[in-house]
């Protein structure tokens, strides 16, 4: 659903990515970890076609990002760490605003059912401005669902939002990963990435060190699929491509 290929973000002489390649099919979900400065959002804005690559391929759905970019878009839902939403606008309005944009016709029962879902009716004619940061977070979410599409990216989707509605999010991605679609979910809450990511990759420096399941990573760090934690495992891993 996502391939990735020898993918290069250079600005001046910081290479930001460094030759990074994975695919994510559908059912997948993958843990995109690091350290600050590792290149993951980097890479994220790159598949959704925010930023150019400096060389390299990213299709999604089949769809080249750079030769067929509205296609490739059409294809993929995409929430930032720090969504940006329209502070004149009610959150109903966001929901209808990203299905027009998405060419969703019959959009305003699966509206209703997100804003069930996530808490988010009782605010429905609330203005974005006057929202909370977790509220914005859930907003932002269900935007990112209103069109279906077959692929998602999330960096850092539990911002702000309360334990009831992690627990919703993380539902909601395993439901529509067990239905086909791939996610690519980017957290420093490795407690998270561990809980409900199938797989791992772990770039630093722009490069990846691991890419692979959760079971296989732990054997790769420490010879035992259940020995060590995520977080251990995470460590290891970077400790030893820093010895290197």
């Amino acid at each position: 659903m996502i391939v990735v290929r020898n993918l290069e973000k250079q600005y001046g002489e910081v290479h930001a990515v460094r030759g990074l390649s994975f695919t994510v099919p559908p059912g997948q979900i993958l843990g995109l970890i690091g350290p600050n400065g590792a290149g993951k959002t980097t890479t994220m804005r790159i598949i959704a076609g925010i930023i150019p690559p400096t060389s390299g391929t990213v299709s999604v759905a089949g769809r080249d990002i750079r030769r067929q970019p509205l296609e490739a878009k059409a294809a993929l839902a995409y929430v930032p760490d720090d969504p940006a939403l329209f502070g004149a606008l009610t959150v109903y309005e966001h929901l209808v605003l990203a299905a027009r944009a998405y060419g969703v016709k019959d959009y305003a029962q699966r509206a209703e059912q997100l804003l069930e879902r996530f808490h988010l009716a009782d605010l429905r004619d609330k203005l974005a401005e006057a929202l909370s940061r977790g509220a914005r977070q859930k907003v932002a979410i269900c935007t990112a669902y209103i069109h279906d599409a077959p692929a998602v990216l999330f960096d850092e989707p539990l911002t702000g939002l309360d334990p009831h509605a992690i627990r919703t999010m993380k539902e909601s991605i395993r439901e529509q990963a067990a239905l086909g679609k791939a996610f690519i979910v980017s957290s420093h809450l490795l407690s998270l990435i561990e809980d409900l990511c199938t797989h791992l990759l772990v770039v630093h420096k722009g490069q990846a060190l691991f890419a692979g399941t959760v079971a296989e990573g732990r054997a790769l760090a420490c010879g035992s699929t259940a020995a060590a934690s995520l977080e251990e495992t995470f460590f290891r891993i970077i400790r030893d491509s820093v010895a290197s």
